[in-house]
């Protein structure tokens, strides 16, 4: 495989006009070897939603037909949709049809489910990335400034709103945010929409259940930092001390901070679905409940796998941003001949 890989960076390089570095190729190669890895990741996840969903009580052709239910015609059309085929059968089939881009199409709607999720998916991305934003910029800062003096009166107010935070259910903060800004102060609206008004209420509120988390690593990592020998050794020859954080502690302690950033990414699409449906935004997470409460498989398989799949590509991205940034990564490959 390794082999292989090889011939094809230096194909490509020779088509490009040029010869790829030994440290190239093997950063390529650790990328590469990542994307392969999570090949069976996914159809793993895939088939435990699949059985899962396929172990689970309810006909879905008496949810097709309604009314027009006849055994006659529930048998007809469980033969047209292969339901009578054994389950490996059924999931290769399905996986199959994944690979094509062909999600199936709804029970109730009769449309392909792609063209469903695909119309609410990027308003669902929008909150996650805006929520993510301000998680970001609220706890790396606390998270640095708790750390660089630990025991101050911030320090500890920080860390009791933090175990708060972790602590407070998602839908019920929702709900108290719209009776506060939205029943009691009336200056936002109570339902969610992409626009900036409605975008704030949703966005603070997915963003607090994973703020705590973040600030509580990024302070325990540059704590770990600032004793370890080099920072001492930094404060010892009169480097400043803005510059003892900001050059030489931060680079380092960003790491584990890097991890938690990029997994937070592929968790809150899970964490989106109360969200979204506490404001009724216009989401997947709201796709996926009326799914649910229709009994709509296809729509509700389409959800789930296209969450698993963000999640595995949200550390995949991790893991190609640490080959890059992780000193001691980079290392491996500039010493590999």
């Amino acid at each position: 495989m390794g082999n292989i890989v090889c011939i094809i960076l230096s194909v490509a390089a020779r088509l490009a006009g040029r010869a790829c570095t030994p440290r190239e190729v093997f950063m390529y190669k650790y990328v590469l070897k990542r994307l392969v890895a999570l090949i069976p990741v996914i159809i793993g996840v895939v088939f435990i939603i699949y059985l899962i969903l396929d172990l689970t009580p309810g006909d879905a052709v008496a949810t097709i037909l309604g009314t027009n239910y006849t055994p006659e015609a529930a048998a007809q059309l469980r033969e047209e949709m292969h339901l009578n085929d054994p389950f490996v059968v059924k999931f290769f089939t399905y996986i199959f049809g994944l690979v094509r881009g062909d999600f199936g199409n709804s029970y109730i709607t009769k449309q392909p489910v792609l063209k469903q999720i695909g119309a609410a998916f990027p308003n669902t991305l929008i909150l996650v990335f805006i929520s993510m934003f301000i998680c970001t910029a609220v706890a790396l800062p606390i998270g640095i400034q708790t750390a660089v003096k630990p025991n101050s009166l911030f320090s500890n107010i920080t860390a009791a709103l933090g175990m708060i935070g972790i602590a407070l259910p998602t839908f019920w903060l929702g709900l108290m945010l719209i009776l506060l800004f939205s029943v009691r102060l009336n200056v936002l609206p109570s339902v969610g929409d992409v626009s900036l008004k409605g975008l704030i209420l949703p966005s603070v509120t997915l963003a607090s259940s994973f703020l705590a988390g973040t600030m509580r690593t990024t302070r325990s990592s540059m704590l770990e930092e600032l004793n370890q020998d080099y920072v001492r050794t930094a404060r010892a020859k009169g480097v400043d001390e803005k510059d003892v954080i900001n050059k030489h502690a931060l680079g380092n302690a960003l790491l584990p901070v890097i991890t938690v950033v990029g997994l937070n990414i592929g968790t809150q699409l899970g964490g989106s679905v109360l969200t979204e449906t506490v404001f009724a935004y216009p989401g997947m997470g709201r796709v996926l409940i009326n799914g649910i409460n229709q009994r709509d498989t296809p729509i509700i398989l389409g959800c789930l796998v296209l969450m698993a799949l963000c999640i595995g590509l949200c550390n995949l991205l991790v893991d190609i941003i640490f080959a890059f940034v992780d000193p001691r990564i980079k290392s491996q490959y500039s010493k590999t001949k």
